[in-house]
């Protein structure tokens, strides 16, 4: 028997390799995720401590006020990925405005975007207004120039703010949006102009709608949706906008007024991503189209849109 010692303490050995190697992997991922997932503020709100990734260009020197864009990621997602697939900071850079990224909440990250009135959703609605008050109290923002825009949940939690600050949020952008938050609770006081991104193959929010995953059991039809928007924002004028590549687009007016325009950018196709953006793991998303600069071609909608 002695001759099986030397096996046996290779064995234990070889064991607990492995075991020391299965308890790292998670330490590991943990020390990624924070990496990656880099905040570079905080602030308190209902005695929760919230997190958010803000991005002021060298060329703010605090004179002339500027504006802020509130860009807010997906379910899964992490506000330095959004910066990262959105490149909404890049474009802060050239044109000179603010953009800050706030984190949700939960594993994986998320918005409470679908349960009007429940707790969850009020603390994220809470969240995003403290943080504007915030930020218009430490930097020069202009108040007319308010936007807000986000991916898939971030959409909703998009389509959610301007329905409680329509009358500081000028304009919203939203990309692969899963807008399932009920009209009825819907409590805007003026109409809030809206550009939609969305693609034909998104297998995650169906552009013809269809069953979801998560709280919000069914998405509308894109189109649908988006026409239904337009409607309520006295919209009565429907014009086909020149394609761009696979990229077709509508847009919804009020004769005798921009300040309630909504447009609809459909891209033939493209998956659940950021159109012009950093792809997203095509096996999951779908691919991303290059036809459209999504952040490009919002932002300069965003200019046309001041508050009213």
């Amino acid at each position: 028997m002695p001759e099986t010692r030397p096996i046996v303490r290779t064995i234990v050995r070889v064991l607990l390799i492995l075991l020391a190697l299965l308890l790292a992997i998670p330490a590991t991922v943990a020390v990624v995720f924070l990496i990656a997932n880099h905040t570079n503020g905080t602030i308190t709100v209902s005695d929760q401590t919230r997190r958010y990734l803000l991005h002021v260009p060298d060329s703010y020197d605090g004179g002339d006020p500027v504006p802020l864009v509130i860009n807010i990621h997906g379910f899964g997602q992490w506000p330095a990925n959004q910066e990262s697939v959105s490149r909404w900071s890049d474009l802060a850079d050239e044109e000179g405005f603010i953009v800050v990224h706030p984190m949700g909440t939960g594993l994986p990250l998320r918005w409470a975007s679908h349960t009007p009135g429940a707790a969850d959703t009020t603390a994220d609605t809470a969240f995003i207004t403290e943080l504007l008050d915030s930020l218009t109290r430490d930097y020069a923002v202009d108040p007319d120039r308010v936007y807000v825009t986000g991916l898939s949940n971030g959409a909703g939690m998009t389509f959610v703010m301007s329905c409680v600050l329509s009358e500081r949020i000028a304009a919203i952008g939203t990309v692969a949006g899963l807008l399932t938050y009920p009209w009825d609770a819907c409590g805007r006081q003026r109409p809030v102009p809206l550009i939609a991104f969305h693609g034909t193959a998104d297998p995650i929010v169906p552009y013809e709608g269809g069953p979801l995953r998560g709280p919000a059991s069914e998405a509308p039809n894109v189109r649908s949706w988006v026409g239904d928007y337009a409607v309520r924002n006295g919209c009565t004028v429907e014009e086909e906008l020149p394609a761009q590549g696979d990229v077709s687009g509508t847009r919804w007016t009020r004769p005798g007024s921009d300040a309630s325009d909504v447009v609809l950018y459909t891209v033939a196709g493209g998956g659940h991503t950021w159109p012009g953006g950093r792809p997203l793991p095509e096996f999951i998303t779908g691919p991303t189209s290059d036809d459209i600069d999504a952040t490009r071609v919002m932002w300069e909608f965003f200019l046309e849109h001041p508050l009213a």
